[in-house]
């Protein structure tokens, strides 16, 4: 075989050989592949409590985007501090028009977390909402049977009276201008409770209303119910009202599965509960104003159901 004076051909082995040698530098020349996709998590949207404001959930925050990052948090910033003596369903509108863009915005649904007071707003949200998307409803501490006890906010509004004798207040026209009023629940007086709650006795099914049907479907909506509470709260008046447990008239704690409103099924509990849609974390040793703060709690309570 002729060849170019001074020079060699490459033997044969070396030409088999080549790609092999070449094939770590095309490696490195291709792009590198994409990192896996991670699916996004579910927005998350705070409700505030009795004379809160967005500023108290700073440490829930913090949590959320250590141990979820990438998580988009809104804090409603709306009535607050003596704002939110406001009447509840005053309130719920205001938070309604507040939460319906966020919902249109996640095709994947939403996470709530609702604080005390703020608990009751958001499961009338559930109620009167018919396309919410809310996967997780987070009560964090609410008296979702209502209150019944003698407390710093109560000696601050109504020095003059007790729990005994707050129902004359509370059950009149006036008294449900006050949104503590409008789940004050005294057993000593379930008639004057049914037929003057304006809020808590409709949103429980307690008293007929021409939209019970459609609110006990729109709450069936949720995907879960994660109930918050424990016995060292403090404010929260039996502290088993977090977990829809309340007073007879002895002022025995009834829990939740011996309560009308469950045996009737009235605004869709049982049906949450056989379909395995509840979740009660019960948790001592944590006041009322430390709920949305203690990271134990948070871990154990709240992050496993922000998907």
């Amino acid at each position: 075989m002729l060849g170019l004076p001074g020079r060699r051909l490459p033997s044969a082995e070396f030409l088999l050989l080549l790609p092999l040698l070449l094939l770590p530098l095309l490696l490195l020349l291709l792009p590198a592949a994409p990192a896996p996709h991670r699916a996004a998590y579910k927005p998350v949207i705070v409700v505030h409590g009795l004379f809160d404001s967005s500023y108290s959930f700073r440490h829930l925050l913090e949590y959320i985007n250590e141990t979820h990052p990438g998580t988009a948090v809104t804090v409603l910033d709306l009535f607050d501090g003596r704002e939110s003596l406001r009447p509840l369903w005053e309130q719920v509108q205001g938070f309604r028009e507040a939460v319906a863009p966020i919902m249109a915005k996640a095709l994947q649904g939403v996470h709530l977390i609702c604080y005390s007071q703020g608990g009751l707003v958001c499961r009338a949200l559930l109620s009167v909402m018919d396309e919410h998307n809310v996967d997780s409803f987070i009560s964090l501490s609410s008296p979702q049977m209502g209150q019944y006890g003698d407390t710093n906010y109560l000696k601050w509004l109504f020095p003059t009276s007790m729990r005994s004798n707050l129902y004359r207040i509370c059950y009149s026209p006036w008294g449900q201008e006050f949104s503590i009023c409008n789940y004050w629940h005294d057993p000593h007086h379930d008639d004057l409770y049914l037929n003057a709650s304006s809020f808590l006795a409709l949103i429980n099914g307690e008293r007929d209303h021409p939209n019970a049907t459609a609110w006990r479907k729109n709450f069936l909506r949720l995907g879960r119910l994660v109930l918050i509470g424990g016995p060292d709260d403090g404010v929260i008046t039996p502290w088993q009202s977090s977990f829809f447990g309340f007073y007879d008239a002895n002022e025995t704690v009834l829990e939740m599965e011996k309560q009308l409103v469950y045996l009737r099924d009235s605004f869709g509990l049982k049906t949450l509960l056989a379909r395995g849609a509840i979740v009660r974390c019960p948790m001592a040793g944590i006041a009322h104003t430390a709920w949305h703060s203690n990271r134990t709690l948070y871990e154990t309570c709240i992050e496993p159901w922000l998907s």
